[in-house]
C-alpha cells in the first residue's frame, strides 16, 4: 500500500485503507479546457459517487501548488495528486508517447481506473473522449 500526496495535505492511500472503491483519473494539465471539463463533471457528479462508497481523485504531473488552485477555482470537492515524479502515471500506463501535429512526445494519456478496496482494478479506460465519459465512470460503479 503506497502514500501519495495530494492536496488539503491529504495523504491518499491505494488502495483505500477506509475500504472504498477508488476512481483514479489521469489528466494531462491542470486549468486546460478539456482537463477542466472533465474534473467540473466528476464535481457535478460527485456526490452520486460518495453514495456508491467510492472516492475520486484526479492525477496529474502538475505540482500541488498548481492543484489546490485548480482545486479552488472549480471548487472540487476532491483531492488531486500531484504525481510530480510520474511514477504513479508509470505504474498504471497512463504516460505514453503522444502524438500531436507531427510531433511525438511523452505525455499523460487521460486515463481512468476503477480500484477495489483490496486492490484490484475492476474497469478502465484508455485514450478518454472527456463526453460523457463521467456518466460512464458512474454508471460502472453503481453496478459494482
Amino acid at each position: 500500500m503506497s502514500k501519495i500526496q495530494a492536496t488539503s495535505q491529504v495523504d491518499v492511500q491505494i488502495p483505500d485503507a477506509q475500504g472504498r472503491n477508488i476512481v483514479l483519473y489521469f489528466y494531462p494539465k491542470d486549468a486546460t479546457s478539456g482537463c477542466t471539463l472533465e474534473g467540473q463533471d466528476f464535481r457535478d457528479n460527485y456526490d452520486a459517487f460518495t453514495d456508491t462508497n467510492t472516492v475520486v481523485y484526479g492525477v496529474s504531473k502538475d505540482s500541488l501548488e498548481s492543484h489546490e488552485k485548480f482545486k479552488k477555482n472549480q471548487s472540487f470537492p476532491f483531492e488531486l495528486i500531484a504525481d510530480v515524479d510520474g511514477s504513479l502515471c508509470e505504474q498504471f500506463g497512463a504516460w505514453q508517447l503522444k502524438s500531436k501535429n507531427g510531433q511525438e512526445k511523452m505525455g499523460i494519456v487521460r486515463s481512468t481506473f476503477i480500484i477495489s478496496p483490496t486492490g484490484d482494478i475492476l474497469k478502465s479506460w484508455d485514450k478518454v473522449a472527456v463526453g460523457g465519459h463521467v456518466d460512464e465512470v458512474l454508471k460502472a460503479v453503481q453496478s459494482l
